[in-house]
């Protein structure tokens, strides 16, 4: 029987980019927008503050845009400050490289692994879904999902109780399965 587990965010990342005013590297995004008319030209861009001085940063949406072009409900949702538009915003690589940040998942997602008590059988199948892009080691989510050092689920790949196409070493942000026999 096959198992589902869920990466999901618990909050927005860190936006890592360095601050002008103090040199921090960790900014912090809430939500806000900032747009700006000019005739039929219209700039969008999302505000991060910095965790270190508070100082605004703003990341560029678009810019120089023809009103028309820009559909009304996206536009209704950068004046109400969308916060779930700020969480598709920052999942968006191309507005990653436009304004040259990376983001910082630590301490902003959970495992929901629906319960331990398919941990006992011999042959376990487990599927992992993530809700976002959240890059993060499979043997830490395995680890972590199966009560286990990083140590042992690494052994397990080693003898080949632990398989999977995936990957298992380095980040995976993309869904994928395994199966481990105890």
């Amino acid at each position: 029987m096959l198992e589902t587990w869920v990466v999901a965010p618990t909050c927005l990342p860190v936006v890592l980019r360095r601050c002008h005013a103090c040199a921090s590297e960790h900014f912090r995004a809430n939500g806000k927008f900032r747009v700006n008319a000019n005739h039929k030209l219209i700039d969008a861009w999302l505000l991060v503050l910095c965790t270190a001085c508070g100082e605004t940063a703003k990341l560029t949406v678009f810019e120089r845009t023809n009103v028309r072009s820009v559909r009304p409900e996206l536009l209704a949702r950068l004046h109400d400050n969308d916060l779930g538009l700020a969480a598709e915003l920052l999942q968006d690589p191309a507005l990653r490289r436009r304004n040259h940040i990376a983001l910082d998942w630590t301490d902003a997602w959970r495992l929901d692994t629906g319960g331990s008590d398919h941990l006992d059988r011999a042959v376990i199948d487990i599927s992992v879904r993530f809700a976002a892009r959240i890059p993060v080691r499979p043997v830490r989510l395995i680890a972590e999902g199966c009560g286990l050092s990083r140590a042992e689920v690494e052994r397990l790949i080693e003898e080949g109780n632990l398989v999977s196409v995936a990957r298992l070493t380095g980040k995976l942000s993309h869904d994928f399965t395994f199966t481990l026999k105890h």
